[in-house]
């Protein structure tokens, strides 16, 4: 199948190798642009722009190009900006979207179920449409979540499965997606201010907020970050 694939961080390259090495063409990658790093002028490019070079395949910066790629479909995974109307009006795009929809729809998927306390969270085929995340299911799978598992292991997790899924259903044919039911709960980016611990909290909440990573407390004054590995 003649792809798009639009993607931008570390956990969306995974999912690129893997539809590459399962034969499909990739006409276009879109991601984010180079970033500043460090103090100096020096940019760096996303993790998926880095992986679609490494692999040879043509990237971009603007979602207007998909629009002259030719593509069947467009697969988004943690691109990380809306597609606008008129593309999805273009192209039918499918999106990897981390956890059980309709429960946490938008930016912090992970970070929220893990805050919450959530049992079990999951990885969602979804069909794109022009809502925060609602648009139909092809299919999901549950992950659980152990009473230990930080951020970054469920991450791994949660991409590992939804690989598997993403490549195995194009392999099958999408059928039709089902439309999501349940109740609604939104996955709002993590701010900065939420991961300082109040020492004061229950010990479950704190030990949550040590394995999302970032925590951090004062000391004599001072910021100091906490990890889960010192505890």
């Amino acid at each position: 199948m003649r792809l798009v694939y639009l993607g931008t961080p570390q956990m969306a390259v995974p999912p690129l190798e893997a539809l590459v090495d399962a034969g499909h063409d990739i006409a276009l990658v879109v991601t984010n642009p180079d970033r500043r790093r460090g103090r100096g002028g020096a940019t760096s490019p996303s993790p998926v722009k880095a992986a679609a070079e490494r692999l040879g395949l043509p990237v971009s910066h603007r979602v207007d190009d998909v629009l002259d790629a030719g593509a069947d479909l467009g697969v988004v995974v943690a691109y990380g900006r809306l597609i606008k109307p008129h593309v999805l009006a273009d192209l039918d795009f499918v999106n990897l979207h981390f956890s059980l929809l309709p429960r946490w729809r938008g930016a912090a998927p992970v970070e929220r179920a893990l805050l919450a306390g959530d049992a079990v969270t999951g990885v969602c085929l979804m069909q794109l449409e022009e809502g925060l995340d609602t648009g139909g299911v092809y299919d999901c799978v549950e992950v659980p979540i152990g009473a230990d598992t930080t951020a970054d292991e469920l991450r791994h997790t949660l991409v590992a499965a939804g690989t598997r899924l993403l490549v195995e259903r194009l392999a099958a044919g999408l059928g039709t997606p089902v439309p999501q039911d349940g109740e609604v709960t939104y996955a709002s980016k993590i701010d900065p201010a939420e991961l300082r611990i109040d020492w004061s909290a229950p010990a479950t909440t704190i030990d949550r907020l040590i394995r999302l990573g970032g925590a951090w407390t004062t000391f004599r004054g001072a910021r100091v970050k906490i990890h889960h590995a010192e505890l």
